[in-house]
């Protein structure tokens, strides 16, 4: 998308004349600077890093595609920035949602934007356009999405007003998604409310991956930003394989740069993946633990205690490994297993996952178990299957639960199974992470555990949802007179320390790609080392048309599950949980 920049003497006595100068160079390039609004909320939701660096860098703007921009192409319009409204301040943020009828718009996209503009974490001016093909007015828009809204952060007196004035800032423009006039047309509203300030603008693209392209087209080339920067949020799936996946990034690639691409995976803004690096990398007592020299085994583990329910014809043509596996659990194993990174910058962190997975080994068939939830019958009630689902084929193989055994080659994992498992329709939800610690050599108190030194072994769990916490289960003798061992857990619940409700992962998300903070998104090469990893295997499923083990709506999954962790003398962590 084209966009563009300009410097601002950093000398109070420059004049105007400067920037005429500049401009009268059409071959003098701009450095890449600062990417950020200059417009900052009232009550500042950004960290005192970053408002340093605005400080040391307030002099300079930022092309959207951090690349060097010539004053050649400005627009010769009236809309054109002098010093003096940069100087101030003058921006806007307008940000689009484009398939802003469906249920990812009304039940997380909208509701997110919401609670940052409560917490004064939005700009002073911004608006906020819906675009779907769907027929509606500004106040249909405002009607069907303040359903959702909600003050969940805490009951202030002011929610209604403020819920009052959100929804005045949210506007609606019906169009085709493959339409170039409709962009042309939404663009002259975006204008409009714009009003001639520095325009920085967001798409979030909440629509399925098959029309990503012809919106990035049309959004590119009639709806863009002439001034300031222009970003997309794209909605993962990001392909079925490395072969589809490497054609939509270059498809996209035709319109937009890597640095305007932001690629959302939802589970990395959640609350404990975030807080993965910060338990490692900041306490001493984890970091030189964090090794094959002494954890045995991580489990990846993911579970929700519902069926497709009407969502079958999207999840049939992904299936569990590519909705749950290869993105939100692949993810969190980088994270969790990456090198110190230089920086908490955002392509030093990056960089140190991609290291990660391109030292992995892809997934083997032998390594994988597949399954798909079956009719059941509990509590008087009946609970349908999979291929019950109206939505799914009859003879679907797709499977609704998977469990892996992946390896990462390198000096620090070599050797260590990380598993992964996750299914629909089991018997509970959550989604954690099990670190299961190595014995210790010589235990004193071996015979106090019989023969099942599993039980003497300590344990790190993270669980990111729901109950959010951190605890570490140790071994403890319990009072009284005798020797008689017990577990214990140093149990760090989030509801009991910070009793404060935790952001909803698309609000962080959403927050960063208006600052430009590309930490939690997912770079293109990142994302052609995890399809590389997977996409073997599952070519092998597909082509071999291998049947999946059927297991019981509400059950803990097939029991080929635990066959295949026993392969690796591992028990999963998650057995003797309610």
């Amino acid at each position: 998308m084209a966009t563009h920049s300009m410097i601002i003497p950093s000398s109070s006595s420059s004049s105007s004349s400067a920037l005429a100068a500049a401009a009268a160079s059409p071959f003098k390039e701009i450095l890449p600077l600062f990417s950020r609004s200059l417009t900052f909320p009232r009550k500042s939701c950004f960290s005192q890093v970053r408002l340093r660096f605005f400080a040391e860098k307030h002099s300079q703007l930022e092309s959207s595609n951090g690349s060097a921009t010539n004053f050649a192409s400005l627009p010769d319009s009236g809309d054109q920035l002098t010093e003096e409204h940069v100087t101030k301040g003058e921006s806007t943020l307008s940000i689009t949602v484009v398939g802003a009828s469906g249920d990812l718009a009304k039940k997380k996209i909208f509701p997110a934007l919401f609670a940052l503009f409560y917490e004064g974490c939005l700009p002073q001016d911004f608006s906020v356009f819906g675009y779907a093909r769907t027929k509606l007015t500004h106040e249909e828009l405002r009607d069907m999405i303040s359903s959702t809204l909600t003050c969940r952060i805490d009951q202030r007196e002011n929610c209604g007003d403020k819920m009052d004035q959100f929804l005045k800032r949210c506007f609606y423009h019906s169009g085709k998604y493959n339409s170039e006039e409709d962009f042309a047309e939404l663009n002259t509203k975006l204008k409009e409310k714009e009003a001639g300030k520095l325009a920085n603008r967001l798409y979030y693209l909440s629509i399925p991956p098959n029309i990503f392209v012809d919106v990035v087209r049309c959004a590119s080339l009639r709806a863009s930003s002439a001034n300031g920067w222009t970003r997309v949020i794209v909605e993962k799936p990001f392909g079925r394989d490395s072969e589809s996946s490497g054609e939509l990034t270059r498809c996209l690639k035709q319109y937009l740069t890597e640095e305007q691409i932001f690629r959302i995976d939802h589970y990395l803004g959640k609350e404990l993946v975030e807080n993965l690096s910060v338990l490692r990398f900041s306490n001493l007592v984890f970091e030189p633990l964090w090794s094959r020299n002494y954890i045995r085994n991580v489990q990846l583990i993911f579970s929700e205690d519902f069926g497709t329910e009407g969502r079958g014809g999207y999840f049939d043509q992904y299936g569990i490994i590519r909705d749950i596996m290869q993105n939100h659990l692949l993810q969190i194993l980088a994270l969790f297993a990456m090198e110190t990174p230089v920086s908490l910058d955002a392509e030093d962190i990056r960089s140190e996952k991609v290291k990660v997975l391109r030292s992995m080994k892809p997934l083997l068939l032998e390594n994988v178990v597949v399954g798909q939830y079956k009719g059941h019958n509990k509590g008087g009630k009946t609970y349908p299957g999979y291929t019950d689902d109206p939505t799914v084929p009859n003879h679907s193989l797709t499977p609704t639960f998977a469990a892996a055994a992946m390896f990462i080659n390198n000096a620090r994992w070599d050797g260590v199974p990380f598993l992964m498992k996750a299914g629909k329709a089991l018997h509970t939800r959550g989604a954690e992470i099990r670190v299961q610690f190595r014995h210790v050599p010589g235990n004193l108190y071996k015979k106090n555990f019989a023969t099942n030194l599993d039980n003497a072994t300590n344990e790190l769990v993270i669980r990111v949802q729901p109950d959010e916490g951190i605890y570490l289960r140790i071994n403890n003798k319990v009072p009284g007179l005798g020797m008689r061992l017990d577990r214990s857990d140093l149990n760090l619940l989030y509801r009991s320390r910070y009793p404060r409700e935790i952001p909803d992962a698309y609000e962080r998300l959403l927050l960063d790609a208006i600052e430009g903070e590309r930490r939690l998104f997912i770079r293109s090469d990142e994302l052609d080392a995890a399809w590389d990893l997977f996409t073997p295997a599952l070519k092998e499923l597909e082509e071999r048309k291998i049947i999946p083990e059927l297991y019981p709506y509400g059950s803990r999954g097939p029991v080929g599950a635990h066959y295949l962790a026993s392969k690796y003398n591992v028990r999963w962590g998650d057995l003797g949980e309610a």
